[in-house]
């Protein structure tokens, strides 16, 4: 089994796009006006609008903006040099700053215009980059 997506239902698709457009430097493929794809080399970042959820059964399976308990993660090259590039513009989604995590990751946390957190991490501890190298 592999994990391939991620899909963060919204109300306010284009907002949505442009903040993971900026934040990642990828482009964002859109489908239809209600559904678009951020594509990384190990995953998808879906971006669906609220309209989607018919498709699955009706508006109440899933509500924007209400998630809590999920982080969506980034590995970055160097999270420092991004934070660089993204402070100003970025400033008021800013969480925490670059930071060391116990477990070897230098991680800048923020929020998507949904509250969703981000977090773009670089692994930087031997045993942290030994966890994510290329096997």
């Amino acid at each position: 089994m592999n994990l391939i997506s991620t899909r963060i239902i919204t109300a306010q698709v284009e907002t949505l796009i442009s903040f993971y457009e900026q934040l990642t430097g990828l482009t964002a493929t859109r489908y239809t006006p209600d559904f678009a794809e951020l594509k990384t080399p190990g995953a998808t970042l879906a971006i669906g609008s609220t309209r989607t959820l018919q498709f699955f059964g009706g508006d109440g399976i899933a509500q924007p903006a209400q998630n809590r308990s999920m982080i969506i993660e980034f590995r970055v090259d160097d999270v420092q040099r991004r934070f660089e590039q993204l402070a100003d513009s970025l400033k008021s989604t800013i969480v925490q700053e670059p930071t060391i995590m116990p477990w070897g990751n230098q991680s800048l946390l923020l929020r998507d215009p949904d509250g969703n957190l981000v977090n773009l991490f670089t692994p930087v501890t031997p045993e942290a980059i030994e966890k994510f190298a290329e096997k």
